[in-house]
């Protein structure tokens, strides 16, 4: 009997290994991804980083003046390594899907050739799906470099291109005035569109459904009564939106001796009688804006 409760529990400790190993969540994906300054906005935001790292275990290898095969060009009196050289040295550690939004550096003759070399390397290092982002084409050598990709992607099958040049056309707002490097809404959209990918590919999990946001309003009908030579408390609120309220006056006269504070809060002494109209404006995290005017009375 005891043998038999041995072997029972051994069984059990197997199936739940098995079980385990089977359950594996996705955010041990290791998802390594390379990217020149143009990029690297991904990094510094946290909202793009949040989104491109959702489900997965996300390695960032951003560096400006980063090339995939040539020799980087110089920053900052250094040059980063370039893509097959940081990959070369990381090899298992880039783990199984790498990510390459690199280019906008790189010389136009040799782009083809330098993406055959690190889809090398990538295979070499156990790399088994590559993602590979379009250049902005702002220039006639971008046209050219997004076709190297393209046939690249027919002759590697673990290629997918992300065609960032399609995406980003029309959206002036994405791209500082160079038209390459990324604002704060551009790193956002790449983020998704490389993340959406991944989910495609059953790389990472589909994020939850986002839930629905009320319109931003002021709840705030009136001010309360102040009286001249006396401290005054009045609170504006705000509701719905994405929250982080800013509160500002963009109008009007406000009572001297009182100052309107980011927060919302209307405080000071006043020392003046009088009824005086303030117009008022809140901002929320989104750049969502609600004005409203408030009359406020001083006996």
């Amino acid at each position: 009997m005891r043998v038999a409760a041995i072997a029972f529990l051994v069984a059990v400790a197997a199936l739940g290994l098995a079980l385990s190993a089977h359950a594996r969540p996705a955010s041990d994906v290791r998802v390594t991804v390379f990217g020149d300054s143009a990029a690297t906005a991904i990094a510094y935001d946290p909202d793009a980083k949040r989104i491109l790292g959702h489900g997965i275990d996300l390695k960032l290898e951003m560096a400006a003046c980063r090339r995939v095969g040539d020799l980087s060009c110089p920053y900052d009196g250094a040059r980063p390594p370039n893509v097959i050289d940081r990959a070369t040295e990381l090899g298992r550690a880039l783990g199984p899907v790498v990510v390459v939004l690199v280019g906008y550096n790189d010389y136009e003759s040799r782009y083809a050739e330098n993406i055959d070399a690190a889809m090398q390397t990538f295979r070499k290092a156990g790399v088994e799906r590559v993602l590979w982002a379009t250049l902005r084409a702002e220039r006639q050598s971008y046209v050219t470099m997004n076709e190297a990709i393209v046939a690249a992607s027919r002759r590697y099958p673990e290629l997918t291109v992300l065609d960032w040049n399609g995406l980003a056309k029309g959206h002036d707002d994405w791209v500082q005035p160079d038209g390459i490097h990324l604002t704060a809404q551009g790193a956002q959209a790449l983020a998704k569109m490389v993340n959406e990918t991944l989910v495609e590919l059953d790389v990472a999990p589909k994020p939850a459904p986002a839930k629905l946001r009320t319109p931003l309003r002021i709840a705030s009908i009136a001010l309360p009564l102040g009286h001249r030579g006396r401290a005054y408390l009045g609170a504006l609120r705000a509701t719905g939106g994405a929250g982080a309220y800013r509160w500002a006056r963009v109008g009007g006269a406000i009572a001297p001796g009182l100052r309107l504070a980011t927060n919302g809060m209307l405080t000071g002494v006043p020392t003046q009688i009088g009824t005086f109209t303030l117009r008022t404006r809140v901002v929320d995290r989104a750049g969502a804006a609600r004005t409203r005017v408030f009359r406020l009375r001083i006996v």
